[in-house]
Formats: structure tokens, sequence, C-alpha cells
């Protein structure tokens, strides 16, 4: 019978959560009285979590594991979990646990009322004060940018109708990021709270170079600001340094050559140095983001499927 309901769960290095997880999503998912599908994708753990996703799929009918052949990042193993989906509601949903499967009936709930992207935002977030203050500048910030208007960027607990998912893996950018494709394609998006619990195990493995890398991908994928703020920037910057230099000139003329001002003038010089290599480093941003598109490697490269239909090409095209 086909599933109405598809839940998938990328997997890296999770070995520890893997049984708890499965043990607290499986319930769910049967409480939900309709046929459903839970997809798990292996994306290159190193850990023992493939063999843990290999005896639950013997174990389980529903499930279907999606090994993949190295690491290629949440986002790109979710992108597989999509192409193999084959429900009308399609969830998406971390594997460690901080996000509850029990606000997945409610998610439902939502999308049976027409709504086609359900996000999420988490309340009493269980995080390290940083990480906390270091998320809302980036989902003020990215808003600002992108004008999507997502409360809680880094919540993967989502729903997705099966239009979007297909105007999704329609898209073939070699970096995604789903929630924000999301919504840029819904009609009729809604968000709910849900609850968050402190990590219980393993580590994150969004690190600070991490979060900053998939910000600047997200930001550089829905929004040509930064390269306009670089240009608005430039010629701002153009205009006080022909005011200095023609007052410089004046104050030469007028009281003759002197020393001072040296610290200032080097102070300035270091600023312009600066914002110079920062206004490179964005442009490289999106030269870097053109050279990916146009290398057209593949997004992420499937070693094999245990259950399910084997219907994965995305990645391998």
């Amino acid at each position: 019978m086909k599933p109405e309901i598809s839940a998938i769960i990328p997997v890296y290095n999770e070995e520890e959560s893997l049984n708890a997880l499965h043990c607290a999503l499986y319930p769910v998912m049967k409480s939900l009285e309709r046929p459903f599908e839970i997809i798990y994708i292996n994306d290159g753990s190193r850990d023992g979590s493939f063999g843990i996703l290999y005896d639950i799929q013997h174990k389980c009918p529903e499930v279907t594991v999606i090994d993949l052949n190295g690491n290629f990042g949440q986002h790109m193993a979710i992108m597989a979990g999509f192409e193999l989906a084959r429900g009308e509601f399609i969830i998406t949903l971390d594997a460690d646990l901080q996000n509850p499967p029990e606000a997945i009936p409610d998610i439902v709930k939502l999308m049976d009322a027409g709504h086609d992207v359900v996000g999420t935002y988490r309340a009493e977030r269980r995080d390290p004060i940083f990480r906390k203050a270091a998320s809302r500048i980036v989902n003020y910030v990215t808003n600002r940018i992108t004008r999507l208007d997502i409360r809680d960027y880094g919540c993967m607990l989502r729903g997705y109708s099966r239009r979007i998912v297909d105007i999704i893996n329609a898209s073939r950018e070699t970096t995604t990021f789903i929630p924000a494709l999301g919504r840029k394609f819904a009609s009729n998006p809604a968000e709910m709270q849900i609850s968050h619990k402190e990590r219980e195990h393993g580590e994150s493995k969004y690190g600070l170079a991490q979060l900053i890398r998939l910000n600047f991908d997200l930001m550089t994928s829905f929004s040509l600001a930064p390269l306009q703020l670089v240009t608005m920037g430039g010629m701002a910057i153009s205009i006080l340094s022909f005011l200095l230099v023609s007052y410089m000139a004046l104050r030469r003329l007028i009281i003759g050559p002197e020393v001072e001002g040296v610290f200032t003038l080097m102070g300035i010089q270091f600023f312009l140095t600066g914002l110079t290599l920062m206004s490179l480093g964005i442009t490289g941003e999106y030269i870097g983001r053109i050279y990916r598109e146009v290398s057209k490697r593949p997004r992420y490269v499937v070693k094999k499927i245990y259950g399910g239909e084997t219907r994965v090409s995305g990645g391998n095209e």
C-alpha cells in the first residue's frame, strides 16, 4: 500500500540515540492510523549507526535505509530521502531527539487543514547560551536579507506537501537549504511551536565554522543583498574618501605641510583594507556558488538502499 506520510531522518554518527529515536518515532507514526514509511539516510557515519539502522530495517517493513557513499551534509541527505519518499505529506526530523516526534500529529493536522509547508520553532531552547544568541542574530539577519520570514531556521522538524517536495526535487542546485526553499515555494505556509530537549547522546554536528558556512550558503542562495551592500558601501566610502582628500588638500594649502594625523590615516587605511578583503570574500562566495553549479557534480551518491523502492536518482545524474 502506498504510504500517505513519509518521515525522513538524516543520520550522521548518531549510534547512541538511534534506538531511542526509533522507539519514540514508530509508535507516533502508527498512531496516525494511515499508511506510512520511515526513511533513514546514513550520511557516511563512521560509528555504528549503519549497523543499527540495518537491524531496524530488518525488523520493521515500513523502514527504508539509504546508505550514502560518504558524508554529503544534512540537507543533501534529506534530498536523497525526498527522491525516495512516496507520501503526500513528508516530515523531516533530526536524529538527535532534541525535537519531539510527538509533535508530528500536530504537523499533519495543520497539513490536513491545507497548509503546504509547516515549519516549527523551538520554545525554551536547551542549548548553550552562545548558540541561542547566535541563532537569534542569524534568524534576524537572514530574514532581513532573504525576506522569507522564518522564525527558526535551525529547526528541522517540518512538514512538506508532495507538491512542494516535487518542486524542491526539480531544483538542481548543488547547495540547498531545504526549509528556505520550502518556504519560498509555499502558497499557504504555517508555523507552530514545539518543545526542545537537551541533547542526551553524542555531540552536535554543527560547530561554529559549520554554522557560519551554512548561513553563508543560505544568504547567498536566496538574495543578492550582500553584493548590493558591498556596492553601496563602496560608493559611500568613495564619496567620504573624496571629501577627506579635499579637506586635506585645503588644509595643506592653508596651514602648510604637517605630520599630525599619521595614525588617523593609518587607522583609515586598515579599515579600508579590511573592508576590501570582506568585499572580496562576499564576491568570492557568489563566484564559488557559480563554480559549483557549472561543475555539475552529483549532489550525493547512493551506495545502496535497503527496503522500499530503489528510485533514488537525483544525486547520481
